[in-house]
């Protein structure tokens, strides 16, 4: 139960560079997705660049105030609704920030539309072949939350075929990058130990016999 929001709006404002959005009309905004389903948010946190998610997120903690990554929202099943902060991704963090044609690899931010994406990679003569039904307005970042396919996955595989890796923040502030993790990798991760080695072990359980996560 959020007591004092005007107090949290505050915070926010006060340590990031982009914007903060509490107001009713905002709310209203951000309580629907392209589902039934209707969430009022606690407000709204539209960050500029990772260092403004960093610190929101660290105010959102010290608020005990529970998060949601949000894209276009255009989840049918109300995954980018609920009654937390909402940080939408959507306005800035929307840049290639490297498209390696011979590798045939990308870096984005999260709030980069999938054809914007496609786009850029055409000029190269690829592409990216996951294709929703909203790949004109999905994000990468929602994306990637959702798994999404469409009706090419079978030739091009689903979006977690399709990512290699990827720059994480986790809610208590931990920041790593994930992705295939040799033996000696995992290992090593262990020794370090600390919030990094519980989440690659807790994966490694999810793998099972798998020899990487």
């Amino acid at each position: 139960q959020i007591t004092d929001r005007g107090r949290l709006a505050r915070d926010l404002a006060r340590v990031i560079e982009g914007e903060v959005r509490f107001d009713p009309g905002s709310q209203a905004a951000y309580a629907n997705d392209a589902s039934i389903y209707r969430q009022v948010p606690v407000g709204v946190v539209i960050p500029r660049h990772a260092d403004d998610v960093l610190s929101a997120l660290e105010v959102c903690r010290d608020h005990q105030v529970p998060v949601l990554g949000r894209g276009c929202g255009t989840g049918l099943a109300g995954q980018s609704v609920n009654a937390a902060v909402v940080f939408d991704f959507s306005k800035y963090m929307r840049e290639i920030l490297d498209l390696d044609a011979e590798a045939r690899t990308a870096r984005v931010q999260p709030g980069v539309i999938c054809d914007q994406l496609r786009d850029a990679a055409g000029q190269q003569g690829l592409t990216f072949s996951v294709d929703p039904a909203t790949h004109d307005r999905c994000t990468l970042g929602g994306m990637i939350g959702n798994n999404s396919c469409g009706t090419h996955s079978v030739m091009g595989g689903k979006t977690v075929d399709n990512v290699i890796e990827l720059d994480v923040i986790c809610y208590d502030g931990t920041r790593m990058r994930v992705g295939p993790t040799s033996d000696a990798e995992y290992q090593q991760i262990l020794r370090d130990g600390g919030r990094h080695a519980e989440i690659y072990r807790g994966l490694r359980d999810l793998a099972g016999d798998r020899k990487s996560v």
